[in-house]
């Protein structure tokens, strides 16, 4: 049993109807290279159980304290169905990316199942319209509550799901697993009220062990205060949404990018990336007469090297938490009131660097 932090528990109350913390990941495959040339879904199933045991939160669910007087905990479902949560669909004919597109906005907009584990997988077929796909190619969209795992190890979740060598052997047999029994209200009481009185001194040794880092972060505290603080642009991604979700795409290639980011000496693909976002959101909120003459802001990924090292961000596009390399989240002014696009991949990446 784990119990959530403020900030995971955080995205669980700030839910509406309107709204959710959901996060979402679409792969789509080729069968052909499969061993028959078909990947069944019930082989699906069974690579997806025998990865249950890599993840606690696959097998999951919330239980809340009583009256709400402490975060929700993590406790093992004792009722888990992998079939409830790996579903499989098809779209209908002819089976084309607008089709596709509306399925995946349906999909994600809807609000996971709070009693039970907070992610569920869709096995999409009848994707035989889309342009540049093989016949029977099938897709995966995998869908997760942001209080369930970090941003920074949204990435992993697909390491996990996945192999990487082109021939494995086929999912052995599931491990037996038995449930652990839940607290129950009392007991959630108890440890709600244990938790209170013990909070002040569970504050105090990580605040004995950051004494060394006070003077230079007041330092910066100081200097966030003397900066005027930028003002929050009410656009209509910011204001009063509906609970409906549209997901579309553009295809790029990796060369395009890296076309992109030469034009700014040592920008990254991160850097084009964000670029080239800025830009859409430029001309798509001008069209509308809606373009505010302050940049928007984004909170973005910036890989970085091990802790400790010199290395500079700038070698890869890399923004996951694998191969020694950590995120940090930045603020990131998009230059979306710079007409020029190369100037605007300039203005990004020196806040990047």
């Amino acid at each position: 049993m784990r119990q959530l932090d403020g900030h995971d528990a955080s995205f669980l109350y700030s839910d509406t109807a309107h709204s959710n913390a959901n996060v979402s990941l679409l792969h789509i495959y080729d069968q052909g290279t499969a061993p028959g040339g078909k990947v069944r879904f019930k082989s699906i199933l069974a690579h997806i159980g025998s990865r249950l045991g890599r993840a606690e939160f696959f097998r999951s669910r919330l239980q809340r304290v009583p009256l709400e007087l402490d975060t929700p905990y993590w406790v093992e479902d004792e009722h888990f169905d992998l079939e409830y949560h790996v579903r499989h669909i098809a779209l209908p004919k002819p089976g084309d990316w607008r089709q596709f597109c509306i399925q995946a906005s349906r999909i994600h907009a809807r609000p996971l199942d709070l009693a039970r584990p907070l992610w569920e997988i869709y096995v999409i077929e009848g994707l035989d319209s889309f342009l540049d796909l093989a016949r029977g190619s099938f897709a995966l969209l995998v869908k997760i509550h942001r209080a369930a795992v970090d941003v920074d190890q949204i990435g992993d979740i697909a390491m996990l799901l996945h192999d990487t060598a082109p021939q494995t052997r086929p999912a052995p047999p599931p491990e037996p697993w038995f449930a652990a029994s839940p607290p129950g209200p009392w007991a959630m009481l108890c440890r709600a009220g244990l938790h209170s009185m013990l909070s002040p001194l569970q504050m105090a040794s990580p605040l004995m062990r950051s004494f060394g880092r006070v003077v230079p972060a007041t330092f910066a505290f100081a200097a966030d205060l003397l900066r005027p603080p930028d003002p929050a642009l009410v656009t209509r991604f910011n204001s009063v949404v509906s609970p409906h979700r549209v997901f579309d795409t553009r295809r790029f290639t990796v060369d395009e990018f890296e076309r992109i980011r030469g034009l700014v000496d040592r920008a990254s693909i991160d850097d084009a990336v964000l670029a080239v976002c800025a830009g859409g959101l430029r001309r798509y909120l001008d069209a509308l007469g809606e373009l505010p003459d302050p940049s928007l802001t984004a909170l973005a990924p910036i890989a970085i090297g091990q802790a400790g090292s010199k290395s500079e961000p700038r070698d890869t596009g890399d923004t996951g938490a694998r191969g020694g390399r950590t995120v940090r989240w930045l603020q990131v002014r998009l230059g979306t009131d710079i007409a020029d696009p190369v100037q605007r991949l300039r203005s990004i990446h020196v806040q990047t660097t």
